[in-house]
């Protein structure tokens, strides 16, 4: 009997070392303030402003319409680590200054930057407490609505400009065991290269930091 009652406690031990952890996909909405600091951008505009290489100063107007904003899905396959989809939709337009010293009328990227990641996540969760810590960063893409306009044309059309990549690190506040609130600082960076409806292409590397809010929903 002793050794029956060994074996079975030896058998259930195994079956729970054996099942997997119930895994968590957490769908997150966020908005924020969002700024973007300079960056220099080079091309050629035929029939408009020629050949040209500047240093843009960009606002990121996040309060404007269309407004700064994100979601993501994330696929938490343990305690600490987590996999997912963002979309993040930035914005940014070149001042008045830029404008008048440039010779572009337009110089923006405005129905979005839209940048489009998919994310590595580690988060330090403590059942004991409703604060979780996390960190992220992703690879993806940038598909910008290109909004550029010179006397040798207007661009005004979503593009596949290039490559993306982002880190964030926040906070995440437990509601219930469904609902959270959290708050981060993103960053991201993209390498962008549009072609002009005057037959050019336009260049500019632009960085994004932005304050986040938002609410995420686990299930």
């Amino acid at each position: 009997m002793a050794n029956f009652s060994l074996l079975r406690s030896l058998s259930v031990a195994l079956a729970l070392l054996a099942t997997p952890v119930m895994a968590e996909t957490e769908l997150s909405f966020y908005t924020g303030f969002q700024a973007a600091p300079h960056s220099r951008v080079e091309g050629t505009d035929p029939g408009g402003v020629g050949a040209f290489d500047f240093l843009s100063a960009w606002e990121g107007r996040p309060f404007e319409a269309p407004p700064y904003y994100g979601f993501r899905a994330t696929y938490w396959t343990s305690e600490r680590l987590g996999f997912g989809i963002d979309f993040n939709h930035a914005k940014v337009y070149a001042d008045d200054a830029t404008l008048a010293s440039s010779g572009f009328s337009r110089l923006e990227f405005t129905d979005g930057l839209n940048i489009v990641t998919a994310n590595v996540w580690y988060r330090w969760q403590n059942p004991a407490r409703r604060w979780t810590p996390y960190v992220g960063a992703g690879l993806g893409v940038a598909i910008p609505h290109v909004d550029i306009e010179s006397a040798g044309g207007k661009t005004f059309e979503y593009q596949l400009t290039g490559p993306a990549v982002q880190v964030v690190a926040g906070v995440k506040y437990d509601i219930n065991d469904r609902w959270g609130l959290f708050g981060e600082y993103k960053g991201t960076y993209t390498m962008n290269e549009a072609d002009l409806a005057s037959g050019g292409t336009l260049s500019t590397n632009i960085v994004t930091n932005a304050l986040n809010i938002g609410v995420s929903f686990s299930f």
